[in-house]
């Protein structure tokens, strides 16, 4: 993406510095998996680093020199245009980081495209099929015609907002992290996004024939032939491209090589994979790949993701969802002396459109 502040004449270095930044706060504070960051420089030092940085850009943007002025820091909170600086400042910031934390939770079935504001995507999905060779006799010119037709799908984002309270006035004095409120922020949207493609993917695989002909791309229950079975269709219709099982590791720890009496017999080795990670990492030849399981923050202590669903796709291939931005974030703050309190109030509006639009082949295990 290209809509991201230059806080430095180095903007690389700066880049680097926000994705340290993020990566150890999201290895540290939100606990998860798959991030890189410096561990020789403590996560306090890179906060207050990131907030020293976004006042600097907040002071060019909107021309108030926050450090030599005989004006005190109440009055410099109700500047307006050092609010709008602020919060474009955190907008950049967010458009920023938002697609990397995206990709690494639903990269594998999620491809993202941006957009500038306006803007629809189209999307045009070919045929995978091939043609049908004929057996046809020396005395004829031509064999049966065939003709294929390219399928299409138009995405139109939608506008999300997170209205939020924020005392200004501690900002400016740096009593409140700048750079912390932008990772709640990203990971609220990050939370919604992943919710909301989870439930498109499951829809459309949920969409898979399951009758007596076509039934091959569907199971009930666990079974090491079905799964198989399902597996070697999937690589077969996808020009040989390597499926993976996709599920959450409740559902993924039931990938055995046999179930019920069949697997009574079996045992464990202390440091394998499947007591180690809870599931086998390999079963005959296809990786198992973890769904992080997501919460649902509007109904407590539940979760988003089936555990009882294993998904059979290939990665390599057209991945099924569309995660479409269309433009960058907008900020809409207001003046907190429309509030009792005096607190601020500010509305972070993000748009973007979620379809399916794919050729590849898939496959569902539902487990009983």
């Amino acid at each position: 993406m290209k809509n991201v502040i230059c806080f430095s004449d180095n903007r690389a270095d700066v880049e680097v510095a926000f994705r340290d930044y993020m990566g150890h706060y999201m290895t540290e504070v939100a606990k998860r998996d798959g991030y890189t960051y410096n561990k020789n420089v403590s996560f306090d030092e890179k906060e207050a680093k990131m907030n020293k940085l976004m006042m600097s850009e907040i002071t060019k943007l909107s021309g108030v020199n926050l450090n030599n002025s005989m004006v005190s820091a109440e009055m410099m909170a109700s500047n307006p245009v050092l609010r709008w600086a602020s919060f474009a400042v955190v907008d950049s910031m967010i458009d920023m980081i938002v697609p990397d934390v995206i990709d690494k939770s639903i990269g594998i079935y999620t491809e993202q495209r941006y957009g500038a504001m306006g803007d629809s995507f189209n999307f045009v999905v070919e045929p995978n099929d091939l043609f049908y060779v004929s057996k046809v006799g020396r005395d004829r010119r031509v064999s049966e015609f065939q003709k294929q037709f390219p399928g299409q799908t138009t995405i139109l984002p939608e506008n999300r907002a997170i209205s939020v309270s924020v005392n200004f006035y501690k900002v400016v004095c740096g009593k409140e992290s700048l750079a912390k409120f932008v990772m709640k922020a990203v990971m609220s949207l990050e939370a919604q996004i992943t919710k909301e493609v989870y439930i498109a993917f499951s829809t459309a695989m949920g969409q898979l024939p399951s009758s007596a002909v076509s039934g091959d791309l569907t199971a009930t229950g666990w079974s090491a032939d079905s799964a198989v079975a399902i597996a070697q269709r999937v690589e077969a219709f996808n020009g040989g491209a390597t499926p993976v099982f996709l599920g959450t590791k409740l559902a993924l720890s039931k990938i055995l090589p046999a179930t019920g009496a069949a697997n009574s017999g079996y045992r464990y080795v202390i440091d394998s994979d499947y007591v180690k990670v809870g599931y086998l990492r390999n079963f005959y030849g296809y990786d198992a790949m973890e769904m992080r399981q997501v919460a649902d923050w509007k109904s407590p202590y539940k979760t988003v993701l089936d555990d009882k669903k294993i998904y059979v796709i290939s990665p390599s291939t057209q991945k099924p969802v569309k995660l479409c931005y269309e433009g960058s974030a907008i900020t809409r703050p207001y003046d907190f002396n429309d509030n009792a309190d005096l607190e601020s109030t500010t509305t972070i509006n993000k748009s973007y459109g979620i379809g399916i639009a794919t050729n590849a082949i898939a496959g569902l295990i539902t487990l009983q």
